[in-house]
């Protein structure tokens, strides 16, 4: 363990019902880290706009001995979408650009099986993946090496779920025609204006944009694949750098927590609550989500999606959170505003039980009867986590 940061108490008896609740997260994740899911992790806890508590474990690279520190740069997959929906509606409160612009006046290679719906889908659909096309549409091509322009005409030969704005259907490339919006509305490109209006004014120091930059920091943390009974480092894959809105930001733990921080609205000067609240806003029901939770049984009775974010019903409490998955890594971000809480998760593996630390932090947070979802003694080898390309 590289960093260890808790809210300090004199004895655990002075401690409150909720301090102990942490430190009690906090051991068991002390625990969880040592299974052979991972190779480096970082977790970091905000209550109240602080940050309570910060673990990192491991190393950036297996067979290594540079440790994952709290500067330790990952890639976050699709939690790129917050920062995306969140840059384009700061700039639309500004009266820069408008979410209503229907996306063919932009974006003219887009195309839909129907050619009438193609022209009525906004760029508000494609925050919110209403744009009708099946999921992950065509993720393949783009993993293949097609131009993202390609990929968006070839929609046109895509059997459509359904009509714009009638369906939640999750997209990579898709999602990423929001960067023409911001880029012709800026006159900048998306990773400056990203840069110049969001990760600066946060102090989001080792936070960046693309492959290059990820690799330019000294500091990160190599993928991993799983290889027999170990992981083994792989190439850093270029594919969804090349929809940065959807997939292509990189960012620390303590880069995370200053962004956690600021959704939860203790950063007004950089990310008014008047934005905030217009990103978070529910925009369409995700049954598939709902029943995906189902089956992994968390207590999630309903879902939907805003602008780049998800909200749960979960065991009766408001939580808005996203998590990302590209190869060699997995992210995950959650909060819950009623009870002014929330964490960050970072993992350059794509273990199966990293996706299992925020419902377990939520069992000690809510106070919810516990469910062992580490299950340590039942350890055998890592097993991988199923992957949806930058999705979750």
């Amino acid at each position: 363990m590289a960093l260890a940061l808790l809210a300090p108490a004199t004895a655990a008896a002075q401690l409150t019902k909720e301090a102990q609740a942490l430190r009690n997260f906090a051991t068991e994740l002390d625990g969880a880290s040592t299974a052979p899911d991972f190779v480096g992790l970082a977790v970091a806890v905000v209550k109240q706009g602080k940050v309570v508590m910060m673990r990192t474990y491991g190393v950036r690279e297996a067979g290594g001995t540079e440790k994952v520190t709290s500067d330790t740069v990952f890639r976050i997959a699709s939690l790129s979408k917050g920062f995306a929906s969140t840059l384009a509606v700061l700039e639309q409160s500004e009266g820069k650009l408008d979410l209503q612009t229907r996306v063919t006046s932009l974006v003219p290679e887009f195309r839909l099986k129907r050619p009438a719906d193609a022209a009525h889908v906004t760029f508000e659909d494609v925050l919110s993946h209403r744009t009708g096309l099946p999921p992950y549409a065509y993720d393949n091509m783009l993993e293949a090496g097609t131009p993202t322009s390609e990929i968006l005409s070839a929609y046109g030969r895509v059997k459509q779920t359904c009509a714009p704005g009638e369906c939640f259907t999750y997209q990579n490339v898709a999602f990423n025609m929001i960067t023409a919006l911001i880029e012709k509305a800026t006159g900048k490109t998306y990773a400056t204006e990203l840069r110049n209006r969001i990760l600066d004014p946060l102090g989001m120091k080792t936070a960046s944009v693309g492959q290059r930059d990820l690799m330019a920091t000294g500091n990160w943390a190599r993928p991993h694949k799983r290889v027999g009974d170990g992981w083994v480092a792989v190439p850093v894959t270029d594919y969804y750098y090349k929809v940065p809105a959807a997939g292509g930001v990189n960012a620390s733990i303590t880069d995370l927590s200053k962004w956690l921080i600021a959704q939860m609205g203790y950063r007004p000067d950089v990310l008014p609550q008047a934005v905030l609240d217009e990103a978070h806003r529910k925009r369409i029901s995700t049954p598939p989500e709902t029943a995906r939770q189902r089956s992994l049984k968390t207590p999630v009775k309903d879902t939907s999606y805003a602008l780049g974010w998800r909200t749960y019903n979960y065991a009766g409490n408001t939580l808005y959170t996203h998590s990302g998955s590209v190869e060699g890594y997995i992210a995950q971000i959650a909060w819950l505003p009623a009870q002014d809480a929330g964490i960050v998760v970072l993992s350059n593996t794509r273990g199966s039980r990293a996706s299992k630390i925020v419902p377990d932090w939520l069992d000690y947070q809510l106070g919810l009867e516990k469910t062992d979802w580490f299950r340590l003694s039942e350890i055998t080898e890592a097993a991988n986590a199923p992957a949806n390309a930058s999705g979750d």
